[in-house]
């Protein structure tokens, strides 16, 4: 039965370096950044979000294990200031040969419990509208949508 560990440092550093040129590459084909700033700019809201790292307050990492391997990583942050507590996934990652295989399902369930133990009412998460995978998964659980961003290329 997969389970959510909390994340090494180790495990984080990788993941940071994995993160930050996705994001970028996301951003990019979305339209949203030019490419030549994207991996700045991605840096740099990376650092703002998590100024102490994998210890910045109210945000959760966590290692998805079946077993002894390690198939995936989900980081939620807990918005405990506001009048409703909600949360936020920031990301989500099934390592590419384990895909298709449920894992993507069982890591949201198993935040969704985490969330339920701190007390959220609420998560929230961002897909980029290409990402017809997540999508589909997100869908499938009951994740609705609640603002709709439109672009149009001229």
């Amino acid at each position: 039965m997969p389970k959510l560990v909390p994340m090494t440092q180790a495990e984080y550093e990788a993941f940071l370096v994995r993160l930050i040129p996705e994001y970028a590459a996301d951003n990019v084909k979305a339209g949203y950044w030019d490419e030549s700033e994207a991996l700045e700019k991605s840096r740099k809201q990376t650092e703002s979000l998590l100024p102490q790292g994998l210890q910045t307050k109210d945000h959760y990492f966590n290692t998805l294990y079946d077993g002894d391997e390690a198939v995936g990583l989900i980081w939620l942050r807990a918005e405990m200031d506001r009048p409703r507590t909600s949360g936020f996934i920031f990301d989500v990652q099934i390592e590419e040969k384990f895909r298709g295989k449920g894992y993507g399902k069982q890591v949201m369930l198993l935040i969704e419990e985490k969330a339920r133990e701190l007390g959220l009412k609420s998560i929230g998460l961002h897909v980029f509208a290409s990402n017809r995978v997540a999508r589909n998964l997100y869908e499938s659980i009951r994740y609705e949508v609640s603002s709709l961003n439109m672009i149009k290329k001229l």
